[in-house]
């Protein structure tokens, strides 16, 4: 039996969020590590919906912190599943901040987190496949063949020269 193929609509989740002084360095601004944790929820729970299973953290992109976020600023993430292989799930996060009594807001970053759904056991498990409903969903689910063997590349696991998809990229031969 073929696994039901979901749109990436059906993954999504907001989560949103108020910077308090806990969340906060000496300089009022939310901690790195604070707004990865937040990261890792939201874009857990969109892996979760996806494929119905636990899901385990496999990697995560490159976080680039554009602005700070300050104390007091509501902290919105945004999370979809962009495209599955076979047990993992790769998840892009938006991350907005504002400051509702000046109206002011602002994009803080984006990253792309990767799960891996698992049993009960904790063995690798089969997710359904995304099937891309938007003009939107079509460029986040065609790059994450890049993105993916990228990151199979820097963990070892796959040598650059198996990476075509990269080597289009770099226009560097077959």
């Amino acid at each position: 039996m073929a696994k039901k193929k979901k749109t990436p609509q059906e993954s999504f989740v907001s989560m949103t969020e108020l910077v308090l002084p806990n969340d906060t360095n000496t300089l009022n601004n939310l901690m790195g590590g604070r707004l990865m944790h937040w990261m890792d929820i939201v874009s857990a729970i969109a892996a979760q919906k996806h494929s119905n299973r636990i899901v385990v953290t496999a990697s995560v992109d490159n976080i680039s912190f554009k602005h700070p976020i300050l104390l007091g600023n509501v902290v919105t993430l945004k999370a979809r599943v962009t495209r599955a292989f076979n047990s993992s799930m790769e998840v892009r996060i938006d991350v907005d901040a504002e400051d509702i009594p000046s109206g002011k807001k602002i994009e803080s970053n984006s990253a792309y987190f990767t799960f891996v759904a698992v049993d009960q056991s904790g063995r690798p498990i089969d997710v359904p496949e995304i099937e891309p409903a938007t003009e939107e969903d079509n460029e986040y689910y065609n790059g994450a063949l890049r993105r993916r063997q990228l990151r199979l590349i820097l963990a070892g696991r796959m040598k650059p020269e198996e990476a075509h998809e990269l080597k289009s990229i770099f226009n560097l031969p077959e």
